[in-house]
């Protein structure tokens, strides 16, 4: 018992401000609804309407709308039907043994997602407390309606959430992650073992997490747009990186899963590709210490726009990137038969990251970019 609360406290997190908000936004919705439908309306089933409030402010606007539709349905039909059996079988056992099944079932093959376990809830509840005259229905439907429209009023137009901020903070966060585990690779080259190798690779792995993180954070993006007078309100609100971004940074993850992976077989024992000669390795640190002040740089342009400062970095990291290359090609000159299979896979990997680190027709990080300087991507529309 003095151990059990341990996980628990591990496994909570602070709230943020958006989760905070949420909360408080839907206290406020409850305690409106109650007092519209309990003090106003004198409602005899008052407990409706801040119920479906709370339900309603959902994580965007359009969201609450579809939900009010989906909660409406369910909770109607769960109401009719237990209303319905009610009268026909003057027991309230007998009509839940009749309506509870059906109840579920509307539930489970209705298109509504986690709205169909109100149906057979709303019809516990009728039968429960004997609710089921015509007038006590009107009223529960009424009261439903009520706390809906509260509900959605309160998530719009009170800081009705935008979560443009989440997919900028993430798509920061991207070439960032990559340069730290290009570093570490790089400081470890010149004298690495299997685990430290397998730890590169669990990074590079971890890479496809954060890519999916901001993918999942872009659905939540393009959906907290629609229905939101927040984009008329909010003239501040922060446009969401370019669609271009993440595919860039998926192709850089890819590059170094096939980098770590190569290098994790040079150092299994259960592998017969060979580890790379000494020089070989030290013009690989070189080269992935330049590609990533490459990635900072992109982390800098991300977050600050692009300027001649920032594009005259970038060329001449690139530069020494290619040159580490060059120069890592030479060793396979006089290389060993046996360690040319390392060498040719380690070029083949940082070709590739390298190429996928130069933009398009910018040959070795060089003339392109003065001519044509890479957009602002906070200035890309979503």
């Amino acid at each position: 018992m003095r151990v059990w609360p341990r996980p628990l406290v591990r496994g909570t997190t602070r709230p943020d401000r958006y989760l905070l908000v949420q909360s408080l936004k839907a206290a406020g919705a409850a305690a409106g609804a109650w007092a519209l439908t309990g003090w106003w309306l004198q409602a005899p089933m008052a407990l409706m309407a801040p119920w479906t409030a709370v339900a309603l402010v959902q994580g965007t606007v359009y969201r609450s709308v579809r939900t009010a539709a989906e909660l409406l349905l369910m909770i109607t039909s769960g109401t009719l039907l237990a209303a319905g059996a009610a009268a026909l079988t003057s027991d309230t056992m007998t009509a839940m043994i009749v309506v509870l099944p059906l109840a579920v079932l509307i539930g489970n093959c209705a298109p509504v997602g986690g709205q169909g376990l109100y149906a057979p809830t709303t019809a516990l509840f009728v039968l429960a407390y004997g609710s089921y005259s015509p007038y006590a229905v009107g009223h529960r439907l009424l009261e439903t309606a009520v706390g809906a429209a509260v509900g959605i009023a309160v998530n719009a137009l009170v800081l009705p959430p935008v979560h443009s901020l989440q997919v900028s903070r993430l798509a920061c966060a991207l070439p960032m992650t990559c340069a730290d585990l290009l570093r570490d690779i790089a400081g470890g080259a010149g004298d690495y073992d299997e685990a430290r190798a397998t730890g590169w690779y669990e990074g590079a792995q971890a890479l496809y997490r954060d890519l999916a993180d901001l993918r999942d954070a872009r659905g939540w993006a393009y959906e907290s747009v629609r229905l939101n007078p927040a984009q008329r309100l909010r003239r501040n609100v922060r446009a969401a990186p370019p669609e271009a971004w993440d595919s860039v940074w998926t192709r850089v993850s890819d590059r170094l899963l096939t980098l770590t992976l190569t290098l994790l077989e040079t150092a299994s024992d259960r592998r017969r590709l060979p580890r790379p000669p000494a020089a070989t390795l030290t013009e690989l640190s070189a080269l992935l210490t330049a590609a990533a002040e490459v990635c900072r740089v992109d982390r800098a342009v991300m977050e600050d726009g692009p300027g001649t400062e920032s594009r005259r970095l970038r060329r001449e990291h690139l530069a020494r990137a290619h040159e580490a290359h060059t120069a890592m090609h030479g060793t396979l000159s006089g290389a060993e038969s046996g360690v040319t299979a390392s060498i040719g896979s380690l070029l083949a990997d940082t070709q590739a990251l390298l190429d996928d680190l130069t933009p398009a027709g910018e040959p070795e990080g060089t003339q392109q970019a003065e001519r044509d300087p890479a957009p602002d991507p906070r200035s890309v529309s979503r």
